[in-house]
This record gives structure tokens, sequence and C-alpha cells, in this order.
């Protein structure tokens, strides 16, 4: 007969049943309604002549301007208060937000929208990594972060696929030398109803949050008592451990040199991936004059190199207890492919190739990188570093787009702003690659022996 599994290990189980599905349903939505402006710029700037490549770039970075005012203050609220109630709040107003891009007709009105976006969401993402904490101990954390930012790469699959069959709306294309129309809906394009059609679902998960996202596992009425005394008692020992060794408050914490060097170095990745993102399937246009589904199509090939990328790093981070080189050499191979895909330029393959591998390199990293913050702080302090290094690093969400439209305009080329948004992310691995942590990872080991 098989024994029975320890009480610890079956409430970790249906942890990462019962709450990552949720939570990565919940990033895929954010991620695809921050990013779907790189889909939905095809058309839209063909109904919108003023939406030029510095507009788009300009206006989808923005969107980190706002989220840069509310990340700290969102983190603490998670830690605080609770995360399914602002999680909730979130999703509902982020949702409203992105639907009412739709209906843009200038670019202020674009940078306005966009703007409250990045309001309107700020603090999820830094609000479900320290909500991750009150369910997950230490040792098994960068898996739990790997699970749930392979929403991202997944976003970045569903997010095209489906936009591609909205994109051609009120559009007329030639089809194998054959003219085609598709007639309006409602009276709205297709770029509009990818805004609307995605944001919409936000509102209805965010409210379902509030039911199947409980706050700590005290509160999980699908965990028997002594599953939720034996994951509390973990985690409850983990955290007193870690304040007697770092204790901070959320001021020192926000001070502390390796939250600003954190912060930094996500930064000038954030930089280089948001840059990517946006400008890919305009670069693949540019190139090769390819049909917008076509370019659909190949944008979602990047992410699926990411989703392996990620699970490994998380993997690998967890199993060899180790955070710096997980975090840092996968942004070097990243940005080593960055400066080779100008040179790709005629061969469509190689240029896949290549942004698969950019792409890859600036996604793979995130669950070891976000695992360091924890190695050294807790509870408040931990929520407050989070939320800064996550608020000050997608500054980069605007500089990457910024960056990349801007230099294209002024130079009719891609190739400068790519060699920039390298180099931002070679300097950040060599700031991740030079910190010193303790990379025996004591409190996790000390949490796990026997009172």
């Amino acid at each position: 007969m098989r024994k029975p599994s320890p009480p610890l290990e079956r409430a970790l189980q249906k942890a990462y049943l019962r709450l990552l599905p949720v939570l990565m349903v919940c990033y895929v939505i954010a991620y695809v309604d921050r990013n779907n402006v790189a889909i939905a710029k095809l058309t839209m700037s063909k109904d919108l002549p003023a939406f030029d490549n510095a507009v788009i770039g300009f206006g989808a970075g923005i969107f980190f301007l706002g989220y840069f005012l509310l990340e700290i203050p969102g983190s603490l609220i998670v830690e605080r208060w609770s995360a399914n109630k602002w999680i909730c709040r979130i999703m509902v107003t982020w949702g409203l937000l992105a639907a009412a891009t739709a209906f843009v007709t200038t670019p202020m009105q674009f940078y306005i929208v966009r703007f409250f976006l990045g309001l309107a969401e700020a603090g999820f993402f830094p609000g479900v990594i320290v909500y991750l904490t009150h369910w997950f101990p230490k040792k098994d954390r960068a898996r739990a972060l790997a699970l749930f930012l392979v929403a991202s790469p997944i976003a970045m699959i569903v997010g095209p696929v489906v936009s591609r069959a909205m994109i051609n709306i009120g559009t007329t294309q030639i089809v194998d030398g054959v003219e085609v129309v598709y007639p309006a809906i409602l009276g709205l394009h297709g770029w509009q109803w990818i805004y609307i059609l995605w944001g919409l679902p936000a509102v209805v998960i965010g409210v379902l949050v509030l039911f199947i996202l409980p706050d700590h596992p005290r509160y999980a009425k699908w965990l028997t008592s002594d599953e939720k005394e034996s994951l509390e008692n973990v985690l409850k020992a983990e955290k007193e451990l870690q304040q007697k060794k770092h204790h901070m408050t959320v001021g020192e914490a926000l001070r502390n040199p390796k939250v600003l060097l954190l912060a930094l170095a996500y930064f000038g990745i954030v930089t280089a991936n948001y840059g990517i993102e946006i400008f890919l399937p305009t670069i693949i246009e540019k190139w090769y004059n390819l049909r917008i589904d076509q370019i659909a199509l190949l944008v979602v090939l990047p992410s699926m190199l990411v989703i392996a990328g990620q699970l490994t790093v998380g993997w690998s981070s967890d199993r060899f207890k180790e955070r710096r080189w997980h975090a840092s050499l996968p942004v070097i191979v990243g940005a080593t492919a960055l400066i080779l895909s100008p040179l790709t330029q005629g061969n469509l393959t190689l240029t896949v190739i290549c942004f698969m591998v950019a792409a890859t390199g600036m996604k793979s990293y995130m669950p070891a990188f976000w695992a360091l913050p924890s190695m050294f702080l807790t509870s408040s302090a931990a929520a407050g570093s989070v939320g800064l290094i996550n608020s000050v690093g997608n500054l980069g969400g605007f500089l990457g787009p910024y960056v990349l439209g801007t230099v294209e305009k002024a130079t009719g080329s891609f190739q400068w702003g790519l060699y920039f948004i390298a180099a931002t992310s070679i300097v950040s691995a060599i700031i991740i690659a030079s910190m010193k942590f303790n990379t025996s990872e004591d409190v996790g080991r000390e949490a796990d022996k026997p009172t």
C-alpha cells in the first residue's frame, strides 16, 4: 500500500493546482491588454495616419509611467490588507480602460488611456510575487514563479493568434491576387475589436478572483486542518528566521543597495523585452513585407521557446539552489541574439531564430531573478522592495519602445535601436552577476528542519 503524503506535501500540491492556473489566466489577460497594441497597430495606423511608429512607441511606453506611480503602494496593500480584493480592483479597472482604447482617435487620447491603463494595472505583478510568498516556502518559490511567469509567453502566443482572427475586420486585403473585403462589425474595425474583446474578460475574471483566491492558507476551504497548520508553520518559521537575520523596515529596504541594483538591472532588461514585444511585428513587416496574418503567426514562435526556457530555469534554479547565474546568463544569450539580428535581414528563418533566442533570454531569467529579494528581505520590506524593483524596472517598458520607434523614424532603420536595447541588457546581466547573495539559502534549509 502506498504511504500517504505528508500534510505539507499535500498542501503544496493543492496550492499549485488551485492557485497557479487562476493567477496565470489573470496574467495572460494583463499581458495581452498591455501589448495587443503591437498587432492592433498594423491596421490602426492605416485608419489613423497620425499614429506612426514614434506615436505608437511613446503610447505603448507611457503605460509604464502610470504603472510606476502605484507599484509600491499596491505591493504593500497585498502584504498588509488583501491580495484577492486588490487584484479584483486592479482587473476590473484595467479591463474597462483596455476596452476604452478602441475609441481613441488622436495621439493625445491614446497617451491618456495608456497612462491610466498603467495606473489601473499597477500592483498586479508585484502583488502576485508577494502573494506567492504567503503560500510557497522558499525552496519551492522559483518553481511557483516559473509556472506563473509562463503566462507571459502564453499571452504572446494566444494574443496574436486570437487577434489575427479579428485584425482584418473592416479592411480590404489582397489574398492570392484577389481583393477581399472584410466588412466592419457594428461600425468597428478589427483593431478596435482587439481592444474590446481582450479588455472585457479582465472585468469578469476580476470579480471571480474574490471567491477563488484565498489570501492565506488558513482561509482555504480546500485544505484540511493539518494541511493548513503544516504549511502555515513552515512559512512562519521561514519568516521568523529571516527576520532575525535581515530585519528591515520598508524605508530601509527601499534604500538597500541590493534593492536599488536589482531595480537598475531589471530596468535594463525590461527596456529590451518590451522593445522587442511592441515592435517585432513591425520589424518583420518592414524587413519582409509579409501579410498581416503571416506576421501574426510568426511573432508567436519566440514565445514557444520562452515557455521551455522559463520552466527550465525555474526548475534548475530550485534544483541547484542558485539564483544569480540563473538570472544573468540567459540575459547575455538573449542580448547576443539581438546584436546578431540586424545581420540576418534578408533571411527570414535566421531572423525568426534570432528573435526566438533573444525573447527567451529576456524572459527565462525571471523565475531566478524574482526569487532574489526574498533571500534577504521579508514581510513589508520584501513587498515594498518588489514594488520598487518592478516599478523602476518597468520604466524600461517606456524607454525600449520609445527608443526603437524614435530611432526608426529618424534613421529609417531598427538596427541602432536593437543595438541599444542589447547594450542595456548586457549591463543588467553584469550587475546581477556581480552581486553577492547567500547562495546556500540557509533560510530554506533551516525552515525544513523538524522542530
